[in-house]
């Protein structure tokens, strides 16, 4: 793999960030310590498996066809010690100074002329719990190939990679004309129109939703201070699934309702008046087929309403659900949600200089990021130190102050939230509530057995 362009949507990624606000994912993993095994040892582990990744020696340069495109192109020059760094916590709680590091680290742009990623090795400074904290700009995946990609780093995938093995030979293929066939002419003309017409239908759907009226604020929109703030919240998986057995729907659709009660919690505790509207969240959704091609981003969304003027905490769940089970009837094609599948359809040059003003319309359509990301369920290590945790990150879209992304591994729900630093420096107290609103919610209903 030495040149691969960039699709539509990962070249959208690349020209929507600034430096108030850059493109790239983030996940901080925390791992127990393991005696013996020291810093910089982990330091050049990291650094070893890193380089070994064949993505992460990718880096993008501009190319004359398609006009305003881009590619992908291997770094001769790649060194990585230029993207694996260690940094000594300062002494007090581990988890609340990593997370304070983790903030300001996730403020700064990923440099352009580089393959665009970064991975942080947070040190306690005695022989306590260590962090990794991993950037990937977001025009390098999407959440689940950020999954597939940083996950080479971990003991079980490296060695699986590296445990050789006879590789499966392909059986010959006659060689043909680069020059297509009449079918497949036709079938690519079919395709095509196919394409328009479901752009067409995204189109429409998107200035239906569109809203003009933005004065009616909340403290989720906020001009950007380009300063980032990070807190986490650990919630119990089979408290979940519990009120996911007596309430229905799926996990996922719990959670969207304890973000809701944690909001309605968080506002009225700061004294803000609720919302006369529903705040809207972007929920991402994976295109991504088995077996299909790993590379670039394959997205779409769903736009859910959540309730939080909504006093009833099971209600509010019902809610979600109904307004969920909605978004799924219709597909992932259809909708405003899906404006990541027009993104597909457009020029390079549109992405080139339209970015800027796709940006500054996302208020227009969402006021809040939720996406969950799934991770392997087995257990993971680091040179032996067993993976305690791991808080994923999203990236803020302009004029938002808010991104929650939600994990789970080791029977937790690992939530992170990035908010821009200055419109809520009170997020460590939204993270609590999180915690608060799950325990009433479970109060609430009924206990059903898992089942045998």
């Amino acid at each position: 793999m030495s040149t691969e362009l960039l699709a539509p949507l990962d070249l959208a990624f690349w020209h929507l960030e600034s430096d108030a606000h850059p493109m790239h994912l983030g996940a901080l993993a925390v791992f127990d310590p393991v005696p013996g095994v020291a810093a910089p040892e982990l330091l050049d582990l990291l650094g070893t498996r890193a380089a070994a990744i064949p993505r992460l020696r990718m880096r993008v340069r501009d190319v004359l066809l398609p006009v305003g495109g881009a590619a992908w192109f291997t770094d001769k020059d790649f060194d990585v010690r230029r993207h694996v760094m260690r940094v000594v916590l300062p002494e007090g709680d581990f988890l609340t100074e990593a997370n304070r590091l983790a903030g300001e680290l996730m403020e700064q742009p990923l440099g352009r002329g580089l393959p665009p990623w970064q991975m942080y090795l947070l040190d306690s400074p005695g022989n306590g719990p260590f962090a990794v904290l991993v950037k990937l700009h977001h025009a390098l995946a999407d959440g689940m190939r950020a999954v597939a990609i940083g996950a080479g780093i971990f003991d079980q995938i490296a060695s699986a990679g590296a445990g050789g093995g006879t590789a499966r030979r392909r059986s010959p293929v006659s060689p043909r004309s680069w020059l297509p066939g009449p079918y497949e002419v036709a079938g690519m003309a079919m395709d095509r129109l196919g394409e328009v017409g479901r752009a067409l239908g995204v189109g429409a759907s998107v200035v239906r939703a569109s809203r003009l009226d933005l004065r009616a604020t909340t403290s989720l929109a906020a001009r950007s201070s380009g300063t980032r703030r990070l807190a986490t919240a650990e919630l119990d998986a089979e408290t979940v699934q519990r009120v996911r057995r007596t309430e229905g729907g799926t996990a996922n659709d719990v959670l969207l309702g304890v973000v809701a009660g944690a909001l309605r919690r968080w506002m009225l505790a700061r004294g803000e008046p609720l919302p006369g509207a529903d705040p809207r969240a972007l929920v991402p959704v994976s295109r991504r087929r088995p077996g299909g091609s790993a590379t670039g981003n394959k997205l779409s969304a769903y736009l859910l309403g959540l309730p939080v003027g909504e006093p009833d905490a099971r209600e509010r769940l019902r809610l979600v659900r109904n307004g969920m089970d909605r978004n799924k009837a219709a597909g992932p094609l259809r909708g405003a949600g899906a404006v990541a599948v027009l993104a597909d359809q457009l020029p390079a040059l549109a992405h080139r200089f339209g970015a800027p003003l796709a940006g500054s319309a996302a208020r227009m359509l969402f006021d809040i990021l939720v996406t969950s990301v799934p991770l392997p369920r087995s257990a993971l290590s680091l040179g032996g130190c067993p993976l305690r945790a791991v808080f994923p990150m999203a990236p803020l879209a302009r004029g938002q102050a808010l991104a929650i992304a939600l994990s789970t591994y080791g029977g937790r729900v690992q939530v992170g939230l990035v908010a821009d630093g200055k419109a809520l420096p009170d997020l460590g107290q939204l993270a609590s509530a999180l915690q608060e609103e799950l325990d009433d919610l479970h109060t609430l209903v009924p206990t059903v057995p898992a089942p045998a």
